[in-house]
């Protein structure tokens, strides 16, 4: 049963904010199979696709080339901190390569530690039924968004757990922990340091002595410096944090960038539509308190706007705090209140779900047809080229990449789609054309795919890569994407 509970002050005593709330036996044991039956139900269409977006295409690719002796941040590269990559390289060393399940499944469990913690912290704060109502509520707007994004198991998913994991330890004053989580959260996307503004006010308005700001500091610091001397530190700090500066732009496609991130923000706010008004209520009147859940809010909304493209993952950093602050907002209101919420909620999130089971996927078709082309044309080990956006298509004709740079937006900057505004050699990555030339020349791919389909950045307009492709000729088309290969070579059937 879901019980009211009467708010209490943020920042009092551990002793006086738990006394106020009756902690019955069995509390975990009760709520626990639940949050996991609604973890599994709410990622079922997760299951129903080989995968579902280039990100996840790009992290197998990546796990791959790891998994036969690549370097991160050297011979395999990404804008993307590590965590990720090396998780799916485990996953893969214990199942194989061949299925993106087991790391489905590690999606699952990470948005059931997510809810738990969340569950964890509300109870403290305001009672057993606010910890059902937090876990509860957070599962079901998580899947609030276009499929493509909430169903993909990438970095925003896995990021989430840490970020819950920072509050519910700057909660219990446990900072050394709590730095850890936070680095975490960085390691796993960087937006995920957001998290690091509700912590330090925490740590601020709870008076802890310097000594808890000195562990917060080394729980941070301590991973991520390991995380770069375990791979590259130059190439750790350019990739993910120095060597991103054209893509970290609004300029380009500025009206393009904008409608997406209204579109975004409207779906979430329809997954939501149960929690919004008393989360609006809880963020107008400044004496319900909450500081620090509100200041997590911001900051997330912060991350969301960093980078200036509001892709629709970047939405759910947004999910825990409003989780947490409509869970407090609902706790002084009547129980229909709480009840029409809740089930609003949820028949939002049924529609959701309906969506991901039944929406085309019409990227994924090319991506298996363009797959199937070039399977039948090369050699188990033959390196291939696509030239596009489609780093699945490596991962589903297991064909080994030619080059390290997975995408042409690496190249080119069309990552994030702009139309032609900053597009082109000049705003590529910086030093990356001189590698990619020297990859080109020393093992020259087999198959080139040149999946550009009319974008800004197909062979006719980049004129390094149509110069690089003058020994190759012209040997088929499929969907759109044309196929060269060298002249002369012998040509697989078919």
């Amino acid at each position: 049963m879901l019980t009211q509970a009467p708010q209490s002050l943020p920042y009092v005593s551990d002793a006086r904010r738990a006394a106020p709330h009756s902690h019955r036996p069995g509390y975990w044991r009760r709520l626990l199979p639940l949050l996991a039956l609604l973890a599994c139900a709410t990622r079922v269409p997760s299951f129903a696709q080989p995968l579902w977006n280039p990100d996840e295409g790009y992290l197998a690719v990546q796990a791959r080339l790891l998994a036969h002796g690549g370097t991160l941040y050297e011979t395999v590269v990404d804008r993307k901190p590590p965590f990720v990559p090396w998780l799916y390289e485990a996953v893969f060393a214990l199942f194989g390569s061949q299925s993106l399940t087991p790391v489905k499944w590690c999606a699952v469990a990470a948005q059931l530690v997510t809810a738990a913690l969340l569950a964890s912290t509300a109870r403290r704060r305001w009672g057993d039924g606010a910890g059902r109502t937090a876990g509860v509520l957070y599962l079901l707007i998580s899947v609030g968004l276009n499929p493509e994004d909430a169903q993909a198991a990438t970095f925003e998913v896995f990021m989430l757990p840490w970020t819950a994991a920072a509050v519910w330890c700057a909660d219990r004053r446990r900072w050394g922990w709590c730095g850890a989580a936070v680095a975490g959260a960085f390691l796993t996307k960087q937006t995920g340091a957001a998290v690091l503004l509700p912590v330090a006010w925490t740590l601020w308005r709870c008076g802890a002595p310097r000594a808890g700001a000195v562990r917060c500091a080394v729980g941070v610091t301590a991973p991520v410096l390991a995380a770069a001397c375990v791979t590259d530190p130059g190439g750790f700090l350019f990739w993910t944090v120095t060597g991103s500066g054209a893509y970290a732009s609004f300029t380009g496609s500025e009206l393009h960038v904008l409608a997406r991130g209204l579109v975004n923000a409207a779906i979430l706010g329809v997954a939501c539509a149960g929690i919004l008004p008393p989360v609006a209520r809880a963020l107008r009147v400044a004496r319900t308190g909450h500081g620090e859940l509100r200041l997590w809010l911001g900051s997330s909304a912060l991350a969301v706007l960093a980078g200036f493209h509001f892709f629709g993952h970047y939405y759910l950093q947004l999910t825990p705090p409003l989780a947490l602050l409509a869970t407090a907002a609902l706790q002084p209101l009547p129980r229909e209140r709480l009840l029409r919420a809740l089930l609003v909620c949820a028949c939002c999130c049924a529609l959701f779900i309906g969506w991901g089971l039944l929406a085309p996927r019409p990227d994924l078709t090319h991506a298996e047809r363009v797959a199937d082309a070039v399977r039948a044309r090369t050699a188990p080990h033959d390196p291939v080229l696509v030239w596009g956006m489609h780093p699945e298509t490596y991962w589903l004709a297991d064909r080994p990449p030619a080059t390290r740079f997975l995408t042409a937006g690496l190249l080119t900057n069309y990552s994030g789609g702009r139309d032609g505004g900053r597009v082109g050699e000049r705003w590529a990555v910086p030093g990356t054309w001189h590698t990619f030339r020297t990859e080109f020349t020393t093992r020259p791919p087999a198959l080139v795919v040149d999946d550009s389909r009319g974008d800004p950045y197909g062979v006719g307009r980049v004129g390094a890569l149509r110069r690089m492709l003058v020994g190759y000729e012209r040997v088929g088309e499929v969907d759109d994407a044309v196929l060269y290969r060298p002249r002369g070579s012998v040509l697989l059937k078919s």
